[in-house]
């Protein structure tokens, strides 16, 4: 009978390939002295049979570590660190510790972190994948494993995992309709690379508002890019810099909607009265700018704990989980931008 997932050893890679475990054993580690063949033939068996590597391997015979790894692409994101607490919240209501990875948004670091986190035998993981994520078969093969991974926020486009996100079509449908409804005439949006599900989903969402309404979609009133500030900076100072500046701009996050702020300062720009704005995020950290915003709420705490709560339910149930895919309802909280009465009348 083969082995499965963690399960696997280099013996079975070793006897179904009719060759040594020494063998194997140089052939994943890329030894000179083996074949270019053999390590072809060796590396496909592994990948077959769902082989883990010895730095992921987990001994199911222990104990559970009573330990998450949880991987976020920022710290100093005021989304995520709403995000994060509420993990730890409900971690250590449920006795299980956290262990918590910053990827800086860098594909190759987020690697070696699950590796990292992997190492150490943590029961399960959570991610938030970073905003240049394209390579998605490390993940394949820990699902191969059968270790528990719940993706939250910005997700993989794989069924075989949890996934756990906010509505941001309907957010962002819902605050251009509104923007509409308030008579504003040019809009536009900054941010959201399209090869994420945020990114995407946000995009339609504001397109799909416009042309209900049959309104024009102008692809110059439209800047695709990160989720940073700096992104926010440079994609407003690109809609100025075309003469054509939009009355509302939906901006993908709220550290984008920051370098919106940061470049309307230095332009000398008023906000509502030249431009208005509206932003995805949470507003932990609102209270503190000057017009505050109007922002499409993310429920990051509740997002946070149910992000725990289905990763323990995975760890529970084991090999008979069927993995589940939640979409948390977004809402509109009023700021002293966007929908303000008096500047309705305005247009």
């Amino acid at each position: 009978m083969v082995r499965k997932g963690f399960q696997v050893k280099l013996s079975d890679i070793a006897k179904k390939l009719n060759v040594t475990t020494v063998t194997v054993s140089k052939a994943l580690r890329g030894h000179p002295d083996i074949s270019a063949e053999t390590k072809r033939r060796v590396q496909a068996a592994a990948k077959e049979l769902g082989y883990v590597p010895n730095f992921m391997a987990r001994n199911l015979s222990s104990k559970q570590s009573r330990t998450i790894g949880v991987i976020v692409p920022k710290l100093a994101h005021f989304f995520f660190s709403a995000v994060i607490e509420s993990i730890y919240d409900a971690a250590f209501e449920n006795g299980y510790e956290i262990i918590l990875t910053v990827s800086q948004e860098n594909p190759e670091r987020e690697i070696q972190h699950i590796q990292t986190l992997l190492a150490m035998r943590v029961d399960g993981l959570i991610i938030s994948v970073t905003e240049n994520t394209i390579d998605y078969s490390i993940f394949d093969t820990i699902r191969k494993s059968g270790l528990p991974i719940t993706f939250i926020d910005r997700i993989i486009p794989l069924k075989e995992f949890n996934t756990i996100t906010t509505d941001d079509y309907a957010g962002a449908f819902m605050a251009t309709e509104q923007a509409i409804s308030c008579g504003y005439k040019k809009l536009g949006t900054i941010g959201g690379f399209q090869h994420t599900n945020i990114g995407r989903d946000r995009l339609k969402g504001y397109k799909d508002a416009l042309k209900k309404h049959r309104h024009a979609i102008y692809p110059e009133r439209i800047v695709l890019g990160g989720f940073g500030e700096q992104d926010g900076y440079k994609g407003f100072m690109k809609l100025y810099s075309s003469g054509n500046l939009p009355e509302f701009i939906l901006a993908v996050s709220f550290p984008v909607a920051l370098g919106i702020y940061r470049a309307a300062q230095e332009l000398g720009l008023k906000i509502p009265k030249d431009f208005d704005i509206i932003c995805f995020g949470t507003g932990t950290f609102n209270q503190l700018l000057k017009p505050t915003l109007t922002m499409i709420d993310q429920p990051a705490a509740a997002l946070g704990r149910a992000a725990v709560e289905l990763t323990l339910e995975h760890i529970r149930t084991g090999e008979s989980f069927v993995p589940k895919h939640l979409k948390l309802p977004t809402k509109i909280v009023y700021g002293e931008t966007c929908f303000r009465k008096e500047f309705k009348t305005k247009r």
